[in-house]
């Protein structure tokens, strides 16, 4: 009935990296707004709550099963009994001896927070809606590893039907191992919670790498309401008695086993008479809580355990649960007020093709952090010491002792980044916080901060990141850290003057202007002729004399003496920068056979610094309109790979033509069928193939057009 324990780590990994796409109706026989993504997002909130449905040329709610954002299997069912007919609608359930169909799939939406399916069952027409919460500036909110799932009803003859709903989760969502033991529990009081989690556990561990915790618990919930029913127990023997009977008989499973032996799962079923109003929605909720749930280094070395900010107000999950549950009402509204800000400022300042772009990236760049807090010396919550913790979530990178080879390693094993922090991804994802708040800058920048203004670092330039595996930010006492010298060094000051000008906050720049100080200088001494070393495109390898780095410095002028210096510095990086005959700039020095994505001088953009020469932008914009592939504009001539979110960094610095073709690119790629990840940011800008680079949370990137448009920069 399901893969294998290796399979299942190992096929959908396989299947994304040789862009193998499932295809299940091949062309889609229902409506699919504002277009059919490669990947619906489901429930993601965080690292570890992040279910999705895979699509390529299109699947129904019904035709698969969620995927965690690694493509593991999330059983995740939901049926439906009209006047004692069942309909399966959610998940790809096989229930031997039950009979049941399934219900027909008409459209499915994405907003920026929501993902909305209508299908008909028999003489009913069911919504399904999956809310991820977006709230950047109500911490409180933004903070809660929360998502719902409401189901609504209506008759389409006419008459009065019940309607019996059921939803069930599997011990898959508490661990990427299906070997190993889970324990539940059932607590009824006004809100209904099952409770999963394994039952050995591994504080801030995660399985083999692969993504998915191995600490915490898992919670479903719903109100006591409609007739409700529960039931614990082996996957078949539940839904079978659902389908069988429209209800459960509140029964508890104790037998704690691993996850693949009979499957244990956790259900619930209401019911309710449906009309010809839409019903008032049945709501069901799924979070997953840690605590703590970052390790962050301190002073001395020492380890502080971080919680997530809701506890602040919270003193129990059940409290969270009862409060979040019944705050839907309330939470759709925002969420729509929201999703309706987004479309409308993306279509506005760019275009409607770039809105369903920014749409899609918004739940997958919020659903890879998590707002955290410490606790004062008197064991109360210090609501003042806040700070952003980001999950890089992708294909492992250069690693730090075999820089050469671990590339191709790494192609073979299928490894991922699992860095807490990293600045080159923080780097690239940033405009989406600068435009929902920019507050959240400061709280990403600041575990970055603190931590090198202990003096633990040894290194001159900027800390690559916090630590190799999140959520652990145990820093880089011995320096050993990828090294990328300026990219990080530039990042982290660009990011702290962008921060500066949109807000006036000076907080960061005069609590750690040694930290700065010391990175400019840094550049000062290394940038226009940077040594042999990797920038944020580390895939491709390691390289002296890069010309998107010596532009970094361009746009870290601090103050008058390294304004001057930048601009000193750009007359001779255009004079070894750019071509011989003058059409492009050239990726290293003096190579004429090469060119590159100048995605780093969008830094002059987003300042509004000045210092990059208008020339030298319109001279690039010809260039990529004269050298496009089908699918953008390669990063660079060592490979074809295109990037989502340079691409549109990029678009900044050119005419609008060019920027809308950038758009409209990316938009052409996004709804090829090509692939069925979780918005994947790096494809071959030929044929479109995918790289393993999923559910990332740098394509909050493509935030840049909006980003600039927020700051009155244009």
């Amino acid at each position: 009935m399901r893969y294998t324990s290796l399979i299942m780590v190992l096929l959908p990994l396989l299947v994304a990296f040789l862009s193998a796409v499932t295809t299940v109706s091949g062309v889609i026989s229902w409506t699919a707004a504002p277009f059919l993504p490669p990947s619906y997002p489901l429930a993601v909130r965080t690292p570890y709550l992040s279910a999705w449905l895979p699509q390529g040329t299109g699947a129904a709610l019904n035709d698969v099963w969620p995927q965690f954002w690694n493509g593991q299997i999330l059983g995740w069912a939901g049926f439906v009994r009209v006047d004692g007919t069942a309909y399966s609608f959610l998940g790809n359930p096989a229930v031997p001896g039950s009979t049941f169909t399934k219900a027909t799939q008409t459209s499915a939406k994405f907003t920026s927070t929501q993902s909305t399916f209508v299908m008909t069952a028999g003489p009913v027409e069911l919504t399904v809606n999956f809310l991820s919460p977006v709230e950047p500036t109500n911490l409180l909110h933004q903070s809660i590893p929360f998502s719902y799932l409401a189901v609504s009803a209506v008759s389409t003859d006419g008459a009065a039907h019940t309607v019996a709903i059921y939803n069930d989760i599997s011990a898959e969502w508490v661990s990427g191992d299906i070997s190993l033991v889970a324990n539940w529990t059932t607590t009824t009081s006004s809100v209904y919670t099952h409770q999963v989690q394994l039952a050995t556990q591994t504080q801030f561990g995660e399985f083999s790498g692969q993504g998915q915790t191995e600490y915490g618990s898992v919670y479903f919930s719903c109100i006591d309401a409609n007739a409700l029913t529960y039931q614990t127990g082996q996957d078949t023997i539940v839904r079978a008695q659902f389908i069988k009977n429209g209800a459960l008989p509140n029964t508890q499973d104790t037998n704690f086993r691993a996850v693949n032996n009979d499957w244990p799962v956790f259900a619930f079923a209401h019911t309710i008479t449906v009309g010809t109003t839409v019903s008032t929605p049945v709501k069901f909720t799924i979070g997953q809580v840690r605590d703590p749930a970052i390790e962050y280094i301190i002073a001395g070395n020492v380890y502080q355990k971080r919680s997530y900010y809701w506890w602040s107000t919270f003193s129990t999950v059940a409290a969270l649960i009862s409060d979040f549950i019944n705050a839907y009402p309330t939470a759709l509204a925002t969420a729509n007020t929201f999703d309706a800000k987004v479309q409308a400022d993306a279509t506005s300042k760019v275009s409607g093709t770039y809105a369903d772009i920014a749409a899609l990236a918004v739940r997958q760049a919020f659903g890879a952090t998590e707002l955290t807090i410490s606790k004062a010396s008197d064991g109360s919550w210090n609501t003042s010491d806040i700070m952003m913790f980001m999950k890089g979530i992708d294909f492992q990178r250069w690693g730090m002792l075999l820089q050469t080879f671990s590339l191709y390693i790494c192609q073979i094993l299928l490894c991922f980044n699992q860095n807490i922090n990293t600045v080159d991804v923080i780097y690239p994802a940033w405009p989406i916080f600068m435009y929902t708040n920019p507050t959240l800058g400061k709280y990403l920048l600041n575990g970055l901060l603190a931590y090198q203004a202990t003096g633990q670092y040894p290194n001159a330039w900027a800390v690559h990141d916090l630590g190799t595996e999140y959520p652990a930010a145990i820093g880089h006492n011995l320096g050993m850290d990828e090294k990328m010298p300026i990219e990080e060094s530039g990042n982290m000051l660009i990011m702290s003057l962008d921060y500066l000008k949109r807000t006036q906050d000076t907080s960061l720049a005069s609590t750690y202007t040694a930290q700065l100080d010391q990175w400019a200088t840094y550049l000062v001494e290394n940038t226009l002729y940077p040594a042999d070393q990797l920038a944020t495109t580390d895939f491709s390898g390691s390289l002296p004399n890069q010309t998107n780095l010596a532009a970094t410095l361009g746009n870290t002028g601090k103050s008058a003496t390294y304004a001057s210096t930048a601009a000193s510095y750009m007359i001779s990086w255009q004079e070894v920068g750019m071509s011989s005959d003058g059409t492009h700039l050239l990726l290293e020095y003096g190579v004429q056979a090469t060119n590159m994505l100048a995605y780093n001088l969008a830094a002059d953009t987003l300042l509004g610094t000045g210092i990059v020469p208008v020339s030298v932008m319109n001279t690039q914009s010809t260039y990529y309109a004269n050298n496009f592939d089908l699918y953008g504009f390669p990063i660079d001539t060592r490979s074809t790979y295109a990037s989502a979110m340079w691409s549109l960094w990029t678009a900044t610095t050119t005419s609008t033509a060019v920027r809308d073709a950038f758009i409209s690119k990316l938009h052409n790629w996004l709804t090829s069928g090509l692939t069925n990840i979780p918005f994947g940011d790096r494809f071959l800008a030929d044929t479109g193939t995918t790289s393993t680079n999923m559910a990332r949370p740098v394509v909050g990137g493509v935030f840049i057009l909006a980003s600039v448009f927020e700051s009155g920069i244009h």
